[in-house]
Formats: C-alpha cells, sequence, structure tokens
C-alpha cells in the first residue's frame, strides 16, 4: 500500500492534456496530433503497462484475424438465435464507419446512440470511432432535456435510436442541436418519411457512396492516445459530466483486466456472456464490446425487458461463462429466490437450510484458506447447489461479479451459502471502468480485492484507523472531462493521481475496501463525521420489507432517516406503485398485518408494521459506536426511490441532494418536532423505571 507521501505514478512522459474550449469551430480546427490529447497515456518501463497502445481499429483488427470464424454475437429473431461472426462483425462495422461518412460526421463530433442492447448498438459505436467520430451513449431512461444536453454537449452530428418512444424524444429537441446532421432508427422501421430520418437498412445502404481508402485514411490519422467514446456520469449533483476515453484507455485495459482475471482465449474456450446492462455505462461497454474483443469471447443479447424478469430466461438460455450484475439485479434475484424457497415443502426448506449453512460455513472457511471441503459439502452441493445454479443460469459460471454501487454483506453470503460466489469489483467511469478485482482465489467478503496488474492505489490522507480518499493512476485514468478544464483538475491532481471522491481502507494482505464517500459524509453539528451507508445497509438488514433508506442530520444535532418500502414497479415507466411486493405482503402477514399497501401501511400507522420497523432501528442503534451515530427519528415515504422519480441514478445509486430536495419538508420536521422519536415511530414499550415514575406521579 502506498503511503501519503509517496506520489510515485508510472508516467514516462505524461503529456499534458489539451482541453476542449466552448466555441464549437475552434474544437475541431486543432490539428489531429494535438486534439484531445490523452494525459494517462502512460508509459511503464516494465510489465504490462510497457505494452504497446493500440487503437480501437487496431484491436478490431487484431480480432477479425484471430478469430475471424467463430461467433462474435447472438440475438434472437422470431424466437430463434442468430449469430453474427467476426468477420462478419468487422465488416458491418466497417460498413457503417463509410455510412457515418457519407452523412457528415466530423472528426470528434459525438454520434449519439438511444436504445437497448443490440448489434446494432455495438455496431454503431465502433463504426463511429472508426469514422473518427465520438461514440457517446444515452441512457433509455433518459429524458429529452437530459437527452439535449448530453447531444448539444459533444456537439452531436448523428443520433441513432432503437424505436419511434426513443425518436419522438429526438424529434423534440432536434431543432435545438445546430449540428445534428442525420437520425438512424435501428429496432423498428420509421412511421413516416422525414428529412435526414433513415431506417438501419437505409443507414447501411449510404455506405456504398464511399470508398474503402476514404475510410482507411480516416482510420490510419487515428492514434492511440486520442479520444475515441464519451461516457456521461449519472450526475448525482448537477449537469452530467462527459467523460473523455481514449483509444488507449479501452484497449489497454480491456487487456489488463481480463489478463487479471484469466479470461480465456478463444482458441483455447469461448467465454459466453449476456449483454443487459445500460452500453450508457463504461462498466457494460468494458464487459460487452471490450474485453469479448479482446479475448474472442461471443456475446448473446438479453431481451429489452430483461430486468423486469425475462433476464434468468436468457441466463438459462446461454448460461453464461461470466456474469456482471448491479447490486440490485443480485437482490432481486435473492427475493425471488427466497419467496419461492417460502413455499416449499417442510422437508425441502430444512435441506435448504442445512446446505445453506453448510455452504456458508465453507466458503467462508476457504476464503480464509482452509481449502478442504468435507463431505458434507460434497452432498449438499448435489442435493441444491447444483439445482440452484442450473435454476439461475449460472451452472457454468465460473466468474460472478458484482460492482458499480454498493452490495450488502447479507445478500453476499446469501449467493455464498448456495456456493455462489459472488466476486465484487470498484472503479468508475474516469479509470475507464475497473480498477479492482476480486478473484476466485482471492478474495473477502465486502472487499472489493485489489487493483489490476499496471494500476496503482494511493490512500490518501489516511486517519488513525487507515481510511483515507482511494486514488488511482495508470494507461486506465481518463483524459478529462469534455469542455470542463476546471473539473478535471479537481479530479486529477499535480501527480497524476485522479482521486474518487470515496474513502477507503487496506487491510493488512493488500484487499481494498470502500467506507464510505467524502461528499456523503454526514457532519453532525457535534462535528462528528458519520458515513450514511453502513447505518443505512444495517436497517435494511434489520428490517426486510425496507426497499431504500436514507440517513439524513448534516449540521443537526441528531440523525433521522428516511425509509421506503418494496413495492410493485411499473413495467413500462419504472414507477413505483402502491401495492407491495409478494414477499413484502408475506412479512407483514407473519407480523400480524393484513396490508397489501403502502398507504394503507402510513394511513392506520400500522402497528405490526411500525413496531418491526422501530425495533429493527432500535436493534441497530444498539450496536452504534456512539450516541452521535444512533438514528433518533425516521418517517416512511410513500413512494420507493426510483430512476422514474429522479432519487435514483441509472445504475441505482442514491441521489442524496435529490433526496434531500424533494422531501425537505419531511426533513425539517425531523428537527422542528419537540418529540422524539417522532409520531411517524412507532410508540414503545416503557421501561420498569418509567412504570415507577408514572405510578409515584398518579399517586
Amino acid at each position: 500500500m502506498l503511503c501519503e507521501t509517496d506520489t510515485r505514478v508510472a508516467v514516462v512522459e505524461p503529456v499534458p492534456a489539451v482541453y476542449l474550449n466552448s466555441d464549437a469551430q475552434a474544437k475541431y480546427e486543432v490539428s489531429l496530433d494535438d486534439v484531445l490529447v490523452n494525459s494517462s497515456a502512460r508509459m511503464e518501463e516494465h510489465g504490462i503497462g510497457s505494452e504497446e497502445p493500440k487503437t480501437v481499429h487496431a484491436l478490431l483488427d487484431e480480432a477479425v484475424k484471430k478469430y475471424g470464424n467463430r461467433y462474435a454475437l447472438a440475438y434472437k429473431r422470431g424466437g430463434r438465435w442468430m449469430r453474427m461472426s467476426y468477420k462478419r462483425y468487422y465488416e458491418e462495422c466497417w460498413t457503417a464507419a463509410k455510412s457515418f461518412l457519407k452523412l457528415g460526421l466530423e472528426r470528434f463530433h459525438g454520434v449519439c446512440i438511444l436504445g437497448f442492447n443490440s448489434a446494432e448498438w455495438f455496431i454503431a459505436d465502433i463504426g463511429a470511432i472508426l469514422a473518427g467520430g465520438l461514440a457517446v451513449g444515452i441512457y433509455t431512461t433518459s429524458s429529452p432535456e437530459a437527452c439535449h444536453y448530453i447531444a448539444e454537449n459533444c456537439s452531436a452530428n448523428i443520433i441513432v435510436v432503437e424505436n419511434h418512444k426513443q425518436l419522438q424524444k429526438i424529434l423534440e429537441i432536434e431543432h435545438k442541436l445546430p449540428h445534428l446532421k442525420a437520425i438512424i432508427m435501428y429496432g423498428e422501421e420509421p412511421k413516416e418519411k422525414r428529412p435526414n430520418l433513415y431506417s438501419w437498412q437505409e443507414f447501411i445502404g449510404l455506405s456504398a457512396h464511399v470508398t474503402d481508402s476514404n475510410l482507411l485514411d480516416v482510420v490510419e490519422s487515428q492514434k492511440p492516445n486520442q479520444c475515441c467514446t464519451l461516457i456521461y456520469t449519472s450526475g448525482t449533483t448537477g449537469q452530467p459530466k462527459g467523460v473523455m476515453l481514449s483509444h488507449d484507455n479501452l484497449t489497454w485495459t480491456a487487456a489488463a483486466a481480463g489478463g487479471f482475471i484469466q479470461l480465456s482465449d478463444a482458441l483455447d474456450k469461448q467465454e459466453l456472456v449476456v449483454s443487459y446492462l445500460p452500453l450508457s455505462h463504461i462498466a457494460a461497454q468494458m464487459i460487452d464490446i471490450w474485453l469479448p474483443l479482446t479475448f474472442g469471447a461471443q456475446v448473446f443479447f438479453a431481451q429489452p425487458d430483461a430486468l423486469k424478469g425475462t433476464l434468468v430466461d436468457t441466463l438459462r438460455e446461454v448460461r453464461p461463462t461470466a456474469f456482471l450484475g448491479v447490486p440490485r439485479v443480485w437482490e432481486k434475484m435473492e427475493e425471488k429466490m427466497k419467496y419461492v424457497g417460502a413455499k416449499s415443502s417442510a422437508l425441502k426448506r430444512k435441506v435448504a437450510s442445512w446446505a445453506k449453512e453448510v455452504g456458508l460455513q465453507t466458503n467462508l472457511k476457504q476464503m480464509n484458506g482452509n481449502t478442504q471441503r468435507p463431505v458434507n459439502f460434497r452432498l449438499a452441493r448435489h442435493l441444491v447447489y447444483k439445482k440452484v445454479r442450473k435454476a439461475l443460469g449460472l451452472d457454468r459460471c465460473t466468474r460472478c461479479y458484482t460492482g458499480a454501487a454498493p452490495i450488502t454483506r447479507e445478500t453476499l453470503e446469501f449467493f455464498l451459502s448456495l456456493n455462489i460466489p459472488v466476486y465484487e469489483l470498484y472503479g468508475m467511469s474516469e479509470c475507464s471502468g475497473p480498477h479492482t478485482i476480486s478473484l476466485p482465489h482471492a478474495f473477502k467478503l465486502s472487499s472489493c480485492g485489489k487493483e489490476i496488474t499496471g494500476c496503482r492505489t494511493l490512500i490518501y490522507k489516511p486517519d488513525a484507523e487507515g481510511n483515507g480518499e482511494i486514488c488511482f493512476s495508470g494507461r486506465h485514468i481518463f483524459m478529462g472531462y469534455l469542455n470542463m478544464e476546471a473539473k478535471t483538475k479537481e479530479a486529477i491532481d499535480k501527480d497524476g493521481w485522479l482521486h474518487s471522491g470515496d474513502l477507503g481502507k487496506h487491510d493488512k494482505d493488500g484487499f481494498l475496501y470502500i467506507t464510505g464517500r467524502i461528499k456523503e459524509l454526514i457532519i453532525t453539528a457535534g462535528g462528528e463525521n458519520i458515513p450514511p451507508v453502513p447505518i443505512e445497509d444495517a436497517v435494511k438488514e434489520a428490517v426486510p420489507i425496507i426497499s431504500n433508506a436514507m440517513l439524513v442530520g448534516d449540521k443537526a444535532k441528531f440523525l433521522a432517516m428516511l425509509l421506503t418500502l418494496k413495492c410493485q414497479v411499473n413495467e413500462e415507466s419504472g414507477e413505483p406503485g402502491d401495492d407491495l411486493t409478494p414477499e413484502a405482503i408475506e412479512y407483514c402477514h407473519k407480523l400480524g398485518s393484513k396490508a397489501t399497501k403502502i398507504s394503507e401501511i402510513i394511513r392506520s400507522k400500522d402497528p405490526a408494521i411500525y413496531t418491526a420497523i422501530q425495533k429493527g432501528i432500535s436493534a441497530v442503534n444498539e450496536r452504534a459506536v456512539s450516541n452521535a451515530q444512533k438514528v433518533q427519528k425516521w418517517a416512511l415515504l410513500e413512494k420507493d426511490f426510483s430512476i422514474f422519480g429522479g432519487e435514483l441514478g441509472p445504475t441505482m445509486k442514491l441521489k442524496r441532494a435529490v433526496v434531500a430536495q424533494k422531501y425537505q419538508d419531511q426533513i425539517a420536521r425531523f428537527y422542528t418536532d419537540a418529540e422524539t422519536p417522532t409520531t411517524e415511530s412507532a410508540p414503545r414499550e416503557m421501561s420498569a423505571s418509567e412504570w415507577l415514575i408514572l405510578r409515584f406521579l398518579l399517586l
């Protein structure tokens, strides 16, 4: 572990970044050798950090030469899997690049892609890069205003949309996009003819008007340290920032990360992955596009309603060898399995409970170095673990990962008890995705592993317990934020370290643990710094009916908490409803409540539910390290947090500033009401001493 004073960075000759100014013309009149120069194209003297940088085209060219006739992509048409070879994949990307040139794509202008994962998404992304543009993903849940901000910020020449629904967003804002030249629709045929609106087939047909030599000139002019992709952060505060990633950022990180987790080369054994996470996020791009190109994996596209229930169906069909799920995906699997398990016979429940205890204890011992597996583990694997893996479609999966947001220890232990270790990885858009990764032979629960070979970690200004800001360096570090020189200088210090904003520490074995986030720290009126996430997670674990929890109390005398309940979600809009989930209803019934709706619980201040919540919070308070870290008041909200409501980001991260603003009146009531706990909290039973005092007063 590096200490604060160790500012060594793996740089031979760092090149200062060139920031783009706001003048659209000046942006593109500088020479190609100077524009968007990547300050992170840092070459080490030895090891993987010294490998020759390569462009995206060089990576694609290597892939087709190496894996030409092997399958690259698989997608469903009419209920059947259709497959595309690496050779055809290359040809399609090349053709799309020529069509982009025909439409007038200018160097370093954006090609925005707005739609669910598909072969066309990949081809548009890579084609845009080959044609000299910037590939820019937009979340499918984005509003027209959010689409406008991104398209304007990257001076988009072309926008690719999946269907009519996404097209309407762009048609609403196209008059405010001066650089926009064309819109392409890939998932549906346009319902009407409009100037500069093309179907996918019409778009591909434009390539006939551009020669291969014209495109080759553009490709050969590209440098590994030039920007090729923009990843827009979800913007938990303020507008999203455009993270500029270079060719080298993408190609080097894919090689380094894939080598670190020992992905198989397709010439030996082809890896299989399922593409379903939003491709506007760097994690999905790295897992679905760049790692497969580097190692020859085959990518299967899930259905658009994957996160509404069909993902498991796709997993069962594909049986992937590697799988990445954000915490909410693993949590939903856990909830469903618990619900199904509760409906099983008494004998099956007893066997499952025994097997889970054996699995958890055996895997915890293995994690600590004891590799012996007892006879009862082998029996449990035959009776339970294999069946569970098969039911989830994970029977061939040797690498189950989670990232993008914190995951609770309870969920990790649940899957570990079923002999499905879920390995944490950690990183951010600004470091091209992964920085630390847990490995099957090197992992610890709640740790996000060790840094990828070729990357470095610094704990900046550690406190007495070793907690400090986590900083990164290496060839995966981004170039800067588009048009935001000041923000870039805040993120990357003069010594080249990227400051993550996350708090963390290393243990004696070098494993990294995330302990909080600097901007999320609550500083009470008494001056105590309190990380909210561990307390929030503890409350959710103590009270299973709770969906989201947000701790408040900055500059206040005590802590309070906003709580939401698990509810049914509208599959189309993503809006949380009033009906409780089946699991939540079952929990209510066990407590003696007949509630089936959130409104019923809140309207009646349901004694059974409110008492259970208060007991859970009291249990968490008993484990608090100080009185300042105890939750004194709480309130149930009528609606769960969601992307639809704006309280959650695309990766389900809590937008604290948004929630604080939205519920400012409720938060204010915490601190204006005199009594503690509030009427929002359940009444508690009086202690024996309080009864004696009351009796004395009444005599």
